[in-house]
């Protein structure tokens, strides 16, 4: 594609525009938030600024406050595992009973099986 920013007058813009409908792009109703210039979306799905010429990411305030929000519960999660692990862990040191040894060391099982979970979920969503 033709780089617009050294100079080229307002009919190049057109006519680059206009290549970019005939090769199967289309118009959207969103506008560049540099030059606000119409956006296009490729065949590829990725959004496009013809004047620009760069490709445009557009992340919508609510999506990017429920992502922080998830992180931050995940955070909470994992925090609230861990203090239960070490809880378990402390009465498991004093412990002598085999039964109760057998319950703890259950539950200290399901704890960080969830730990690892929430550590994944978390890692895959950074």
């Amino acid at each position: 594609m033709r780089d617009l920013s050294k100079g080229e007058d307002k009919s190049d813009k057109v006519r680059l525009m206009a290549d970019l409908l005939r090769s199967g792009a289309t118009l959207t109703d969103l506008s560049c938030p540099v030059c606000a210039s119409p956006l296009f979306r490729l065949k590829s799905g990725e959004l496009w600024c013809a004047q620009c010429q760069k490709k445009v990411v557009v992340v919508r305030e609510e999506e990017e406050a429920r992502e922080i929000e998830t992180l931050s519960a995940l955070s909470q999660a994992e925090s609230t595992l861990l203090m239960k692990i070490w809880e378990i862990n402390e009465r498991l040191r004093v412990e002598d009973n085999l039964d109760e040894i057998e319950r703890l060391s259950a539950a200290m099982s399901i704890l960080l099986e969830n730990l690892e979970r929430i550590r994944r979920i978390g890692k895959m969503r950074k």
